[in-house]
């Protein structure tokens, strides 16, 4: 399981707060879970050409984060805003609404990877495993299958030699494509592709 599924599995509901109708999660909370799963994660607050920790227009403001775990950094803008969720003029801006974006913007960054997702999407809960597969039948063996036979057909491959091709590839008799394990089959789809572009 990746750090993305088993981040975007966790009910984060009782760590959440509703406030003027939308929902926050704590973000120190989000942290935490976050070093938990991925001890060596890192966060970045990056500053603007003086040094500052906003970014400004001269009209507004907003904040620039990044998160890195597993060696991928997702970055996330983020206006400052009043508690109106209404951008605040720069000239009223205070050191105290740009850490509380900070704050925020450190949580969506953490979303990206998984944890709380659901929650910037709209949703109650995050999607079960059997709600993921049925939102995208990539994830299914069977649509895995289906979309291997369709990818053969479209490309007109030979699909004894394909099969044959797979045999050697994968060191097993393949007779039929269903005899591909789900690895395989990501594998064998990503060479058709392959060939499809050449």
């Amino acid at each position: 399981m990746s750090l993305f599924e088993k981040l975007n599995a966790v009910n984060v509901n009782d760590k959440t707060e509703q406030k003027n109708g939308l929902t926050y999660l704590s973000w120190a909370w989000a942290w935490g879970e976050l070093k938990k799963a991925c001890p060596d994660a890192t966060y970045t607050v990056y500053e603007n050409a003086n040094g500052w920790n906003y970014h400004t227009d001269g009209r507004t403001a907003w904040v620039k984060t990044g998160v890195t775990a597993d060696g991928i950094e997702h970055i996330e803008y983020l206006p400052i805003m009043d508690y109106r969720n209404r951008s605040i003029p720069l000239e009223a801006i205070t050191s105290f609404d740009v850490n509380k974006a900070i704050q925020r913007s450190l949580t969506k960054a953490v979303a990206r990877h998984g944890l709380g997702l659901y929650i910037y999407a709209g949703e109650d809960l995050p999607e079960s495993k059997e709600e993921a597969e049925a939102n995208n039948p990539m994830l299914t063996r069977n649509g895995q299958i289906a979309t291997l036979k369709r990818a053969l057909m479209t490309t007109r491959s030979d699909i004894p030699l394909f099969l044959t091709w797979c045999s050697k590839e994968f060191k097993h008799k393949v007779e039929r494509v269903e005899d591909l394990n789900e690895g395989e089959l990501k594998r064998a789809l990503a060479e058709v592709k392959r060939k499809e572009n050449k």
